[in-house]
This record gives structure tokens, sequence and C-alpha cells, in this order.
């Protein structure tokens, strides 16, 4: 993804990795909803190699992806290759400049933002997912800040073990990504 935009643009879809369209808001959702109910996002990521495998886990349950940035590193072809493999030019990424971006993206489209967090309430199990969720994933090493917790629509997390700190942020994504699929009965090829 060439080019690095400016505070206040609006998002961009990628298509795959390095071809870019930009779209308005109408238009962004429109191409929206036409892709997978279930949507992955991804809070200013810290660690390439999670998000490549995050990424790789989209292109292949067909699950859009969004990423929210800044991102703890370019965000680039070059740094996902090794995690997502050829895997991501089967990819739809929505990269938006901050969490304001993201969010006046996401508002009118009405879609029920999904927070995995380890201050949730409600194991992933027994939240009933459907069409539409975004399950967003905050930084690997800090989590979301307070002001993004509380705009989540729902707070899901991944029971364990109580005196360890958290799972691997790809393994809990594909755990809960999973999960969403198998409640919306959306799973590719079916």
């Amino acid at each position: 993804m060439r080019g690095r935009r400016r505070q206040g643009e609006s998002s961009a879809r990628t298509v795959g990795f390095g071809r870019r369209l930009d779209a308005g808001p109408r238009s962004a959702q429109a191409l929206t909803m036409r892709h997978a109910p279930i949507a992955l996002a991804l809070y200013q990521p810290d660690i390439p190699q999670n998000t490549g495998t995050l990424l790789r886990l989209c292109a292949c349950l067909a699950v859009e992806a969004h990423i929210i940035e800044p991102a703890g590193f370019p965000v680039s072809d070059r740094a996902f290759r090794r995690a997502g493999m050829d895997y991501l030019d089967r990819v739809t990424i929505e990269r938006h400049v901050s969490w304001t971006a993201f969010d006046d993206w996401r508002r009118p489209t009405e879609r029920r933002l999904v927070l995995a967090t380890t201050r949730g309430a409600m194991p992933y199990t027994r939240f009933a997912f459907a069409p539409g969720d975004i399950i967003l994933l905050g930084r690997e090493s800090a989590g979301v800040p307070d002001a993004v917790h509380a705009a989540a629509d729902a707070r899901i997390l991944v029971p364990m073990v109580a005196d360890l700190r958290s799972l691997n942020v790809a393994v809990t994504g594909a755990m809960i990504v999973g999960e969403a699929l198998r409640q919306t009965d959306s799973w590719p090829g079916q």
C-alpha cells in the first residue's frame, strides 16, 4: 500500500495488497455489506506476524479485515508476507487512519462492534453473534483505551486460567471468528 494518508483523510479500501480503491462513506458502506457477514478489526496492531496471520485467517474464511492505524510497524506488503504468505492477495482490507475514522465509518452502517477483551464479562461462546458484527481485537501490548472499550456494543472474553494474562491475539481472533461463523452459519463453501 503506497503512500501515507494525512490525518483527516477518509479511509481507503484495499482489495488484496497493493491495490487501493478510495471510497467515500456511501460507497464504502455498500462495498462492505456485499462481503462476509462477519468482519475482523485490528486496533493499532503491534506485531506484523500476528497481523499477517489474522489477514490469512480472513482470506481463508472470507472475512473482511479492518486495520485501525497507526500500527506499530509499517503497514505494507513486505511486513505481512511471511505470516500471510500468498493469501494476502485474497483478502479485502480496509485501512482506517485512526479510531475516529473507523468509528465514523462504522456508525452509519449500524454494525455492532464486539470487543474481545480480558475485561469482558461474557464468554465468547455464550454471546449471540449476528450477521454484520465486527469483532475488534486490541493491541498486543495494551489492548484498547477506555474510550474504545466504552464505544463497543459488547465486550467478550475467551475464558482461561485465572493467573495468566492473555492468549496470543491471533489465536484469540481465530477462536472468536470461528464461533461467529458457526453461529451465523457463514462458513465459506457451505
